[in-house]
């Protein structure tokens, strides 16, 4: 087999490629602490513009995944409070950190990929009766009697019921649109909401206050397949905590899905078009390099004295004997 044989080269080429993934995926394992450590986005529940947007999680974008063992979750609550150490902080678009979950923690549900809103954290808590009963009221759970809760980055410390306005005075603004705009409610609120559990309220950017756990008035919620409605988000059945975005590129992925994916019905008409342009970019790159390349490499030192010392042995070479049989 030649050095010049198609199915060589191919096969060369085809490990080399290989490689190159593989360490690329290595970096990012590495640098995210997470595997897989991409994410395709399969809706437009973070949409920020209907024509999609460079730095928000759009419908066919690829999300960094960071493990949440490496890096705390800020909630959008904490990072719109001017006493917190968070104030100011951003991601993907918005104050807060978006977060991938588990449905209730049922692995056989589709993640959920949103923004962390608040989050709600135990306050004071008693033991149970003999029987593992709260006879003093509050809520059993991990055990214990759950009595009162606390919100970071609000004034709801030690509460039997959450209140919140996200109106800029106590809280950041987060304004509602839709449904609850049209009913008069203009901020997203909660009000007089016991939590089942501790953990997380999440709502894409993209749902007018539709929060997944039904806090507001006006929401509806996530339900998952086997538990109903989805419960804050405990901090075990958080996947990983978004990073950036590569956008545009998970939409080949998604033109192949099947089951109950929406397939690329929620992509944003100008992502194909971003996407033709990049593959056409990747194409094209090599095909421009090469011939600057290969002139670079004829115009240097190395090239030329080696031409020089080929054209000299040439010279001074011994002719060939004819090997023709004399008749």
């Amino acid at each position: 087999m030649g050095e010049s044989d198609p199915l060589r080269t191919l096969l060369r080429e085809i490990a080399l490629a290989a490689g190159m993934i593989s360490l690329l995926v290595l970096a990012m394992w590495a640098h995210t602490g997470s595997m897989p450590p991409l994410v395709v986005v399969e809706s437009n529940s973070m949409q920020h513009d209907s024509d999609g947007e460079v730095g928000t999680i759009d419908a066919g974008d690829l999300v960094l995944v960071h493990s949440p063992d490496k890096k705390n979750i800020i909630t959008f609550a904490e990072a719109t409070d001017s006493n917190s150490v968070n104030y100011g902080y951003e991601s993907l678009g918005m104050e807060g950190d978006v977060i991938i979950y588990k449905r209730n923690g049922e692995s056989e549900s589709t993640p959920i990929i949103h923004r962390a809103l608040f989050k709600i954290n135990v306050g004071e808590s008693l033991a149970p009766n003999e029987q593992g009963e709260c006879s003093e009221g509050g809520i059993f759970w991990n055990d214990v009697c759950v009595i009162s809760w606390s919100v970071p980055g609000s004034d709801q410390l030690n509460v039997e019921k959450i209140n919140l306005v996200f109106d800029g005075e106590t809280l950041g603004k987060y304004p509602c649109s839709g449904v609850a705009a049209q009913h008069g409610s203009v901020w997203f609120s909660v009000e007089n909401y016991t939590p089942a559990n501790p953990g997380f309220i999440t709502l894409g950017d993209n749902n007018n206050c539709n929060d997944d756990q039904g806090v507001f008035e006006f929401a509806q919620g996530l339900t998952s397949i086997h538990s109903g409605m989805i419960k804050p988000v405990q901090d075990d059945w958080v996947i990983g905590i978004s990073g950036a975005e590569i956008p545009w590129l998970g939409t080949v992925k998604l033109m192949v899905s099947g089951g109950d994916s929406p397939g690329v019905s929620q992509v944003p008409g100008l992502s194909f078009v971003y996407l033709i342009a990049v593959i056409g970019v990747v194409l094209l790159i090599p095909m421009l390099i090469q011939p600057v390349i290969n002139k670079l490499l004829r115009n240097s030192p190395e090239m030329i004295e080696a031409e020089r010392e080929n054209a000299i042995a040439k010279i001074y070479s011994p002719s060939e004997p004819d090997l023709r049989e004399e008749e």
